[in-house]
């Protein structure tokens, strides 16, 4: 009897994302339970590791959302479910594994993030260029972000102007600059409640 049948649902330990626990869940006779530990270890995972992550964050919970979208409409099998949800957590461990491996902390990784969504970008600035514009952003935002910057136009557009001169500054490709500059507000949003304490 696989250990997994013993656990509680109602605290789910985002800890045990293993590859051993991932295929007692595979296992599991009751595939529906299998299905639903799943499924909250995943989005626990997201809210632990990713809250201050805009990009991973919505990258994550949207392919877990449209999983069970497709289970709950019965386009796919349970077991489909399950394999797919599997190879989400696998994904997402491997890619918290790459972001150790990037030389950033938590607040650069989460701008290199966003500024990464342009693949043009990557391919004509590269990792070590775009590793430097993200310390660079996260510098700059973090001594002009505070808590109430959202609510006040001027600082919006302080910030706004500060990313863009960095992206230009970078020769960040102009096809997809006011989206990038737009994530990394929403970035700066997320963060500057931890920047503004810390």
């Amino acid at each position: 009897m696989p250990k997994i049948e013993r656990l509680r649902l109602d605290k789910p330990n985002i800890g045990l994302l293993s590859p051993e626990f991932m295929d007692d869940v595979a296992r599991l006779k009751e595939k529906n339970l299998a299905v639903d530990l799943l499924e909250r270890l995943l989005r626990d995972e997201v809210k632990a590791r990713m809250k201050t992550d805009v990009v991973s964050e919505k990258k994550y919970s949207d392919r877990v959302l449209e999983s069970l979208r497709k289970y709950h409409n019965r386009a796919i099998e349970t077991a489909q479910v399950i394999e797919e949800l599997i190879a989400i957590a696998k994904e997402m461990q491997a890619d918290l594994a790459q972001a150790d491996k990037l030389g950033l902390n938590p607040d650069e990784i989460s701008f290199y993030r966003a500024l990464i969504q342009n693949e043009s970008a990557v391919r004509e600035l590269g990792n070590t260029n775009l590793r430097e514009l993200a310390k660079y952003i996260t510098e700059q935002l973090r001594h002009i972000t505070t808590v109430d910057w959202a609510m006040r136009d001027s600082v919006r557009a302080r910030l706004r102007n500060l990313v863009r001169r960095a992206l230009r500054r970078w020769k960040y490709p102009p096809d997809k600059a006011d989206e990038a500059v737009e994530l990394c507000l929403k970035q700066a949003e997320v963060l500057s409640e931890s920047w503004s304490v810390g």
